[in-house]
C-alpha cells in the first residue's frame, strides 16, 4: 500500500494553515495534498505494514506488536471509562497528561496526546520541513517520516548506520546542513539498536536554526536506555514521540505522545482545529495512563521479552547465522539469501515473520513475541535448514 492509496486530495486547510504553509515555500498546489495527508494520518502506518497475504500465519512476528495485550489494570480502567461514556468529561485527559509528567518528569504542559505515532510524524514533516529545507534519516531507519517527506516532494538525504548500527550524527548533518528536521529513531526501527544521548545532545548544539531534532522513542521501554525527554523539557528544539503500540500492548488502541515545548505542539495542531488531541477516546486515554504507572509490569514484561529474544539468539548462534544484537523487541537476521523468499518459506510454515529493507535485502526483521512463539520461529528455522556460511 502506497500514501496515493490513502490520501485524499480534496479537502481545505484553515487561512491561517495556508498562510504559515506559503510562507514557507510550500506552493499552492502543495495544500490539497497536505490537507489529504493530515486527515488521513491515523492511517499512514499501513503503508508500511507488513504484506496481508501473512495474515494467515499462526505466529505473527512481523509487525513489531507486543505478543499480549495491555495490562490487567489497564485493561480494567479502559473498561470503567467505557462505563461512563455517555459524557465528555476530559478528565481521562488531565489525568494522562499528569501520569506523563510525573513519569518523565517533564511539565505537563510539554505533552500532548495523539492518535497513535504516524499522526504526529507526519505533521512534524509539514510543520518543519518545507520545499527549501528536507528531512534527513538513517538507513535504514522506520519509513514513515521518508515516505510522507517525498510523498511531499521535500527532499529526503539518507545516512548510512555507523559500523555499530547507531544513527551518523555528524554525517547526518553534513548530508544536508539546511535542513527541517533531523530524524532519530531509537532503538531504531529495525535494528534495535540505540543512539546515544551524547550524540543527540551534539546534534540538537550543532543543528541549523529553525530546525528540530525528531527523538522516535516508540521502542524505548523495551530498552531501558534513557529518554531525550530532557531535551524537550529544558525548551531545546527537539521533539520526542512516543507510542502505545508496543510493550504496553495497545496497538488497536491507538494511542501515542509528543514532549516538546508548547509552542511546537501549537504548531502541530494548527492544522485542524486541535481535533487530533482532543477527541481521543477516553478508554484509550484510560488505559494509558493507567499503563504509564505500572512500572513492576513493565520490567517484568521487558524481561519476558529478553528472555525470548534470548533463546532465538541461542539457536542463531548455534546455526551461526548472523544477527544484530539490539535492544528492542526485534533484530535484523542475515539469511545469506534474498530476504522476501526466506519470508515466503517462514510463511509456509505458519510463521510470519517481517520484511526486509532495500539497503539489506538479505536481511529480514524479527519481532520478539512469547516464548511459545519464538520457539515456533526455532523451530522453522531448523525444519528449513537454515545455516549460516
Amino acid at each position: 500500500m502506497s500514501l496515493d492509496d490513502i490520501v485524499p486530495t480534496d479537502r481545505r486547510l484553515s487561512r491561517e494553515a495556508e498562510a504559515d504553509l506559503t510562507g514557507r515555500g510550500w506552493s499552492r498546489r502543495s495544500l490539497a495534498r497536505i490537507a489529504g495527508l493530515l486527515a488521513a494520518a491515523p492511517a499512514l502506518a499501513a503503508t508500511v505494514r507488513p504484506a496481508s497475504a501473512q495474515g494467515a500465519a499462526k505466529v505473527r512476528i512481523d509487525a513489531n506488536e507486543c505478543w499480549t495485550g495491555p495490562f490487567e489494570p489497564a485493561v480494567r480502567d479502559a473498561a470503567a471509562a467505557i462505563a461512563t461514556g455517555n459524557r465528555y468529561t476530559g478528565s481521562e485527559r488531565d489525568a494522562f497528561l499528569k501520569a506523563v509528567a510525573q513519569v518523565e518528569t517533564v511539565p505537563a504542559d510539554h505533552v500532548m496526546p495523539w492518535p497513535g505515532s504516524s499522526d504526529p510524524l507526519a505533521r512534524v514533516i509539514v510543520s518543519f520541513c518545507s520545499p527549501e529545507r528536507g528531512l534527513v534519516i538513517a538507513d535504514p531507519t522506520f519509513e514513515l517520516a521518508g515516505s510522507v517527506a517525498a510523498w511531499l516532494k521535500v527532499k529526503v538525504s539518507k545516512v548510512p548506520l555507523t559500523a555499530d548500527h547507531a544513527h551518523d550524527v555528524r554525517a547526518m548533518l553534513a548530508a544536508d546542513p539546511n535542513a527541517g528536521v533531523y530524524y532519530v529513531c531509537t532503538p531504531n526501527n529495525p535494528t534495535g539498536t540505540l543512539t546515544s544521548l551524547a550524540d543527540i545532545e551534539w546534534l540538537v548544539a550543532n543543528k541549523p536554526a529553525g530546525s528540530i531534532v525528531l527523538v522516535d522513542e516508540a521502542y524505548i521501554h523495551f530498552s531501558e536506555a534513557p529518554s531525550a525527554a530532557y531535551l524537550a523539557a529544558q525548551g531545546k528544539d527537539v521533539i520526542v514521540l512516543r507510542t502505545f503500540s508496543k510493550l504496553f500492548g495497545m496497538a488497536g488502541m491507538r494511542m501515542g505522545l509528543t514532549i516538546a515545548k508548547p509552542a511546537f505542539g501549537a504548531r502541530l495542531l494548527r492544522y485542524d482545529g486541535m481535533m487530533a488531541t482532543y477527541a481521543l477516546p477516553n478508554p484509550s486515554l484510560a488505559a494509558a495512563t493507567t499503563s504509564l504507572l505500572q512500572a513492576d509490569l513493565i520490567k517484568a514484561r521487558r524481561a519476558q521479552m529478553q528472555a525470548a529474544r534470548a533463546s532465538s539468539f541461542a539457536l542463531l548462534d548455534e546455526r551461526s547465522i548472523p544477527y544484530l544484537p539490539s535492544h528492542a523487541n526485534m533484530f535484523m537476521v542475515d539469511w545469506g539469501a534474498p530476504a522476501k523468499e526466506v519470508q515466503k518459506a517462514f510463511a509456509a510454515e505458519g510463521v510470519a515473520i517481517g520484511r526486509s529493507w532495500p539497503v539489506w535485502p538479505n536481511r529480514s526483521r524479527v519481532t520478539v513475541g512469547s516464548m511459545e512463539e519464538m520457539a515456533a520461529f526455532n523451530a522453522a528455522v531448523v525444519k528449513l535448514g537454515l545455516k549460516g556460511a
